[in-house]
């Protein structure tokens, strides 16, 4: 891991951790500012439950995703969780923001500014793949190998069969003018 991500990713992590630790403490304010996605998101769960149960299980998710990012342990997947709540953390916190004032809109435009770079952060952080190609890089080359290996195993193969064409025609034709001549 290089220097740049040893220190880029606890710092980006961190503010993660502290807000989903936030929610888990505060899991009634978080269920009320959150109230119309979690009742959403209650109804379609197969299952029975509310909107503070989601609300901590959101926070607790946050606070896992933030470490596992920190620590660089499926960075790449945490990186993704929380680039979709801090979406939709961005979404709910602009709709809910007091506009009544003009410091009411500006700490609405500052909130909404801070959750869309953070946003753009852990987006940058879940297609980053440490220096090491991706899977999908890596996919296309080893097709690539393949085809030229196969090629050259396909060319190896005609040369073959046409030395051994040419040798059986010449023992054939030495053959027929052998018994020709007798």
């Amino acid at each position: 891991m290089s220097f740049v991500r040893f220190l880029a990713r606890p710092m980006l992590a961190s503010s993660f951790v502290l807000a989903g630790m936030d929610k888990l403490r505060n899991a009634d304010d978080t269920a009320t500012q959150l109230s119309p996605l979690l009742r959403r998101a209650a109804e379609t769960l197969p299952f029975q439950t509310n909107e503070k149960v989601l609300a901590r299980v959101l926070g607790g998710t946050q606070v896992g995703a933030g470490v596992c990012l920190a620590l660089g342990k499926s960075a790449r997947l945490a990186a993704t969780v929380l680039a979709v709540i801090s979406a939709l953390n961005a979404y709910v916190e602009w709709r809910s923001a007091d506009i009544t004032s003009k410091e009411g809109r500006d700490a609405r435009r500052k909130q909404l500014l801070k959750n869309v770079t953070l946003t753009g952060g852990v987006l940058l952080a879940s297609v980053d793949t440490a220096g090491k190609p991706s899977l999908a890089w890596r996919a296309e080359h080893l097709a690539a190998d393949a085809r030229k290996s196969t090629a050259h195993l396909a060319a190896d193969a005609r040369k073959s069969t046409e030395k051994k064409l040419k040798k059986a025609d010449k023992a054939v034709r030495k053959a027929v003018d052998h018994a020709v001549g007798a």
